[in-house]
């Protein structure tokens, strides 16, 4: 009956979506480059402004290390979630765990539970979980067919996924569905792990996975006050740009975006704030201008789809007149890592930092 309900409503639901942070919608991408080292061990530079070309951030480890391989559940749980919502879940045998940046299905993982999961969403992209099937479709649209087909007993997900009909219909064919914090920042990392957990009904491992992020977090952010200037004109002027070629979609990503907190953690100057930019929004010649950057971050997948730095130069020509343009200085990094906080956080926030404070170590 469950089956029958969705299929009969599958072609409205797949009209649209939301969420554009993260595309990985061609499959697994594989960034080339030297993994990391720990910033600590590595020599950085004296001045930041001495290196010029494309600098590649590869994490060191991005393999899962569960906190535990046995969790010890409570079932069943009931939870009251971001939305206010009160969901019971009984089962967890059959779990996904979706969002636009692959960050819940890690979380999963790490809590020990990754046996659990199902199926996955495209920003899903480690190793562990790459024979689990899609659910979402053309990139990140959810596809009420697929979900339905696997028999979920509990869907964990947030609001970057579209079209939030196909949700609401899987809470009508009795799925339990709890909806966590869709914001993603450096700041609600054990936040919302411990949302996670508690629909899993594995607060403890919860906690212990928190405290562990938490804890990996302060130490890189640590040795990044070591090497960041402290004084702001003597920080790189930064910018995080997302671009898909394909699309011929070049957004500044500004507070609340994510980026910010991003750039704040790297002991970077956010130039998005200075010059008001907020969310997400079409880049314009005269911002960039105004903006005069002196490094920008970019996902790797969509550096690639404007045919590299001289594709992105060519494209976004005002680029070419900022500090960034003029030396080449940009950090790319894998589409599913660079935004997906998470237990991963702290790789992700040393790997960028060794690419713009030691560049040389990755040659």
């Amino acid at each position: 009956m469950r089956r029958a309900f969705i299929a009969a409503l599958s072609s409205l639901l797949l009209l649209c979506g939301c969420g554009i942070d993260v595309d990985n919608s061609e499959g697994e991408h594989t960034v080339d480059g030297t993994a990391a080292a720990d910033l600590a061990s590595v020599e950085p530079l004296e001045d930041l402004r001495d290196w010029t070309g494309l600098s590649t951030a590869v994490v060191a480890d991005p393999a899962i290390h569960p906190v535990t391989d046995s969790p010890e559940q409570t079932m069943p749980v009931t939870v009251t979630d971001s939305q206010g919502t009160e969901v019971t879940v009984k089962d967890t045998s059959r779990v996904l765990a979706l969002d636009v940046y692959g960050s819940l299905s890690r979380i999963t993982y790490e809590l020990g539970l990754g046996d659990s999961l199902v199926g996955r969403d495209i920003s899903t992209q480690f190793a562990e979980a790459q024979d689990l099937p899609l659910v979402t479709h053309g990139g990140h649209d959810l596809n009420a067919e697929s979900i339905l087909d696997l028999d979920p007993t509990l869907i964990i997900t947030d609001t970057s996924l579209g079209p939030w009909d196909v949700i609401l219909q899987m809470r009508e064919a009795g799925i339990p569905v709890v909806v966590v914090d869709s914001t993603r920042s450096i700041d609600n990392v054990a936040s919302l792990i411990d949302e996670v957990a508690s629909a899993l009904g594995v607060e403890a491992e919860g906690r212990k996975l928190a405290a562990r992020s938490q804890q990996q977090i302060d130490e890189v952010m640590a040795s990044i006050d070591d090497v960041a200037p402290t004084d702001e004109s003597g920080k790189l002027r930064t910018i995080f740009l997302y671009v898909r070629g394909q699309a011929n979609t070049y957004q500044l990503f500004g507070e609340g975006s994510g980026a910010d907190t991003l750039i704040d953690a790297l002991g970077l100057y956010d130039v998005a704030k200075e010059i008001d930019w907020k969310g997400s929004r079409s880049v314009t010649s005269e911002a960039l201008i105004e903006a005069q950057p002196d490094l920008v971050i970019l996902m790797s997948k969509g550096l690639e789809s404007v045919g590299g730095v001289d594709g992105l130069l060519e494209k976004v020509p005002a680029l070419a007149s900022t500090p960034a343009g003029e030396n080449e200085r940009f950090v790319d990094m894998a589409d599913s890592q660079v935004l997906g906080y998470g237990p991963l956080t702290a790789e992700v926030l040393n790997a960028l930092a060794v690419a713009i404070y030691a560049p040389g170590s990755l040659t």
